[in-house]
């Protein structure tokens, strides 16, 4: 934030022994304040009341240090909660009903934020959040390989998660208007918590009506069109929807060596997007910018993720790209944590720059989450997949923010050191997984095992797994 305008400040007069004892604590303030230009003093107490808005207010939830790491990690203890339970309820619930009536509950619980003045309030809050959305993710992933073909999935999964990036734009522009929301009667900080939380009530409902279950009930499509949906993804060889829990394709995810490996990139991936989604305000802010100044900030960041995530996803969609995609993804982050360790703090916008091109991180976590809806065939054998990636990768999202050390401020060197290795981790877990799917591949090959006619094509409808349709080939 500019500095406040000053001009030269006239003399003050002095009180007497009998003055001081009866005048109030900022009496002498006040008595240089009539000194001033009375047009200055109007202008100028818009800026200051937005400088307190932003850097007071926050105190009121009287939290301090790693508070603020605990209370960005609840969300993903809500999550590892409401992981497991919440894929069940997707497998033997219409997935559009469900996912609508639980954003009505996240509504309510992000405006009941601004309702909340410490820590523990903070804490449970932010719990129930995660408890809540843990299924919001995994929907998205089991609705996307339901309606479009694995070589199609990649891009549209992109496009989806972009949203985040246009999302971190809106957020960005929504805090600094409401911060000048001069004549409000709460903290400017609660009312984002409202807005927020009104706008996804709302939308709530458009998701409870339209958001189609699978290929099959699509409201928005007729009956010839929705035979013709099915039809397209009969070729994934991984089928829509089977209500029935088998614990045979259970105990084949768990003997599954690429169980393990996706799992490993979950839990990496989870302490990357932990941390950069917590703490790029902070370090930015670390930078030497304002609070307002850092918001604004953000943007570019969130363009960044918008855009790559389109052309990394249309990448991707090209024959045994996926996996390479999602290591080309990684080396921006390895770049752009090299260059905040290393880049003087005197070159702050470099800095900013080297913050922005974190959001790349985008593109791999989200085809990571591809990769788990389309290499793996049997809907309990998938479900249960995802189910466990998810409750690695909100582990990493809780480990992520506490890698963050206050003292270590502005570049807090453990936490770069620690996102370097998991983003190698990623890379090298990465090329292991592809090795692994391209060796089964060509022994499928060798087998003479090819999915060309009708009846091969049928067997994705019998909720086999990937490991027993013989004619099912991994995406790379």
């Amino acid at each position: 934030m500019a500095d406040i305008e000053k001009s030269q400040t006239p003399e003050v007069t002095q009180l007497t022994t009998a003055d001081q004892i009866h005048v109030d604590v900022a009496g002498r303030v006040f008595e240089q304040s009539l000194q001033y230009d009375p047009a200055q003093l109007e202008r100028d107490a818009v800026k200051v009341r937005r400088k307190l808005d932003f850097v007071v207010l926050p105190m009121d939830t009287h939290m301090i240090g790693d508070d603020y790491s605990w209370v960005a990690s609840a969300l993903y203890f809500g999550w590892l909660v409401g992981a497991y339970p919440s894929n069940l309820a997707l497998q033997r619930f219409a997935v559009g009903k469900f996912v609508g009536s639980i954003m009505f509950v996240w509504g309510i619980l992000c405006m009941l934020q601004a309702t909340v003045f410490n820590f523990s309030g903070f804490f449970a809050i932010r719990f129930f959040l995660g408890l809540v959305e843990a299924c919001v993710s995994p929907a998205w992933v089991l609705l996307t390989s339901m309606l479009w073909t694995r070589s199609e999935q990649p891009l549209r999964t992109s496009f989806w998660i972009s949203v985040n990036g246009v999302s971190n734009i809106l957020g960005a522009l929504l805090s600094w208007g409401l911060g000048h929301a001069d004549q409000a009667d709460i903290a400017n900080w609660k009312l984002i918590f409202l807005v927020v939380g009104a706008l996804t009530f709302i939308w709530a409902a458009v998701i409870f009506l339209y958001l189609p279950d699978g290929p099959h009930n699509a409201r928005i499509l007729t009956d010839y069109e929705r035979i013709v949906a099915v039809w397209r993804i009969s070729k994934n060889r991984t089928g829509v929807q089977h209500p029935r829990f088998l614990m045979y394709q259970v105990k084949e995810a768990l003997l599954d060596p690429k169980t393990y490996l996706m799992l490993l990139m979950g839990i990496s991936y989870g302490i990357l997007n932990g941390s950069v989604t917590n703490f790029m305000s902070a370090l930015i802010k670390g930078f030497g910018f304002s609070p307002i100044r850092s918001t604004l900030l953000q943007m570019p960041g969130g363009a960044v993720e918008v855009v790559s995530c389109i052309i990394l996803g249309y990448i991707s969609t090209f024959k045994n790209m996926t996996g390479v995609t999602m290591i080309l993804g990684c080396i921006p982050g390895i770049v752009g944590l090299a260059g905040i360790m290393t880049i003087s703090t005197q070159n702050r916008y470099n800095l900013v720059a080297c913050a922005w091109i974190q959001n790349f991180l985008g593109s791999p976590v989200v085809l990571s989450w591809t990769i788990v809806g389309m290499n793996v065939a049997g809907h309990t054998k998938r479900g249960f997949v995802i189910a466990l990636y998810f409750l690695f990768y909100c582990a990493g999202n809780i480990a992520g923010p506490h890698l963050f050390f206050p003292r270590e401020a502005p570049r807090y060197m453990s936490a770069i050191k620690g996102l370097e290795t998991c983003y190698a981790a990623c890379v090298v877990l990465q090329m292991v997984y592809m090795a692994t799917c391209f060796v089964q591949n060509r022994n499928r090959d060798r087998m003479g095992y090819h999915a060309q006619d009708e009846d091969e094509a049928r067997e994705g409808f019998e909720d086999m797994t990937d490991l027993e349709n013989k004619h099912f080939r991994y995406r790379l």
